[in-house]
C-alpha cells in the first residue's frame, strides 16, 4: 500500500514508522531482524531502508603501495527491503539516491522494486563523497532530487529512458522526498530551500519526511511556510533521540541543525552515556506528544540500527 493511502486509512490517527540501516557487507541480517522485531508491536505500516553510496577504500597491493578502490560497505538495500517485507508483512521504502548511480542503474532498481511489489520509494540526492567539497553527480546520473523524482514519475507513466515500452502494466510508485525545517546546509536561505522543495512536489513527490529536529517550533514554522509556498502534501516529522554525548557536536556538524539550550544542558550534566540515552528518550517522548497534539500524520524515528530507545519512546506514545 502507498504511504499516502496508509495515512488516509488511519483517519487522522498518527502512525508509527522508523528507518533502519542495512547490515554491513559480510554481516548477518539477523541483527537487523532482532532490532526490528521489538518495534512491530506498534504496528508500523512501513519501514524505511537507507541506501549508501559508493566509498573509496585503499587496498595494499603487496609492494608497499596502495590502490584506491570503489566499494559499497552496505550493499543490498533492495534485497533487505524484500526480506523485511516478506518476514514482517510490512511495506518497505527503499531510499533511491542520485549520488553513486546512473540513470540506467536507477531505472533497473525501480523496475526490480516494481517486480517485488514495493510501491514506495524515497527519492534523495544523497551526500557528497568524503573527498568531495561539494556534491558531484555520477557520470550519467542525476544532479538534483527533482530530476530523480521526474524519472520515477515518468516510469509511472510508462516512459522508460530509451523509449516507451509497450506493456499493459505501469509502475505506480508513491514518491517521498526529504524536507529541512532548518534548511539544507547548502541552501542560501530557508525560502530558497522551500522553493526547491516545491519543485520536487511539482515534479511528482507525494509526501515529505523531514530531517531530524529537536525544537518542534522549527517543524511547525516549516509546515506553515511550506503551505504558504503551495506545498500541500503530507509532511512527516523525522525524530532522532540523542544517545551519546558526542551527538552535541556531531549532529549540528553533520546535519546543520540547532539544539535547544535546555537539551544541551541536560546532556552536559550527564555522567554516563546511559544517562544521556535516558535524556534523549525523555526529550523525544515530549517532542512526540506535542507533535501528536498538533495532528501530525506520522511519527517517523531514525533508529540507526538500534531499537531499545525507540521502543521506550513508542511505548509511551502509542
Amino acid at each position: 500500500m502507498k504511504i499516502t493511502d496508509h495515512i488516509k486509512k488511519a483517519n487522522n490517527k498518527a502512525l508509527f514508522s522508523f528507518e533502519v540501516i542495512p547490515p554491513k557487507k559480510g554481516n548477518s541480517i539477523q541483527e537487523l531482524y532482532d532490532n526490528i522485531d521489538p518495534l512491530m508491536e506498534f504496528n508500523p505500516p512501513f519501514i524505511d531502508v537507507t541506501t549508501s553510496r559508493e566509498e573509496h577504500v585503499y587496498v595494499d597491493n603487496g609492494n608497499g603501495l596502495l590502490d584506491r578502490k570503489i566499494t559499497r560497505t552496505r550493499p543490498g538495500t533492495l534485497g533487505i527491503c524484500a526480506a523485511i517485507k516478506h518476514k514482517f508483512d510490512v511495506d518497505t521504502v527503499p531510499h533511491v539516491l542520485c549520488g553513486g548511480f546512473t540513470k540506467e542503474e536507477t531505472e533497473y532498481l525501480l523496475v526490480d522494486c516494481d517486480y517485488l511489489g514495493i510501491q514506495n520509494v524515497m527519492a534523495l540526492r544523497g551526500d557528497s563523497m568524503a573527498h568531495q567539497k561539494f556534491f558531484e553527480p555520477s557520470i550519467g546520473g542525476h544532479n538534483f532530487a527533482t530530476e530523480l523524482v521526474s524519472q520515477i514519475k515518468d516510469l509511472n507513466s510508462g516512459k522508460y529512458l530509451h523509449g516507451v515500452i509497450e506493456t499493459n502494466h505501469n509502475s505506480d510508485f508513491c514518491i517521498g522526498v526529504g524536507g529541512y525545517p532548518e534548511k539544507h546546509f547548502e541552501s542560501p536561505s530557508l525560502q530558497t530551500d522551500l522553493k526547491h522543495l516545491k519543485e520536487k512536489v511539482d515534479a511528482g513527490a507525494d509526501y515529505i519526511v523531514t530531517q531530524m529536529f529537536f525544537d518542534n517550533q522549527k517543524y511547525f514554522q516549516f509546515v506553515e511556510a511550506a503551505k504558504k509556498e503551495g506545498i500541500n502534501v503530507p509532511i512527516i516529522p523525522g525524530l532522532k533521540p540523542i544517545a551519546v554525548k558526542r551527538h552535541l557536536q556531531l549532529l549540528p556538524q553533520f546535519f546543520s541543525i540547532d539544539l535547544p539550550e535546555s537539551l544541551i544542558s541536560a546532556v552536559e550534566s550527564c555522567k554516563t552515556n546511559k544517562d544521556v540515552r535516558q535524556v534523549g528518550i525523555e526529550w523525544a517522548i515530549q517532542q512526540s506528544k506535542e507533535l501528536l497534539d498538533a495532528g501530525v500524520p506520522v511519527l517517523h524515528y531514525y533508529s540507526m540500527g538500534k531499537s531499545d530507545n525507540i521502543k521506550k519512546i513508542a511505548s509511551a506514545i502509542f
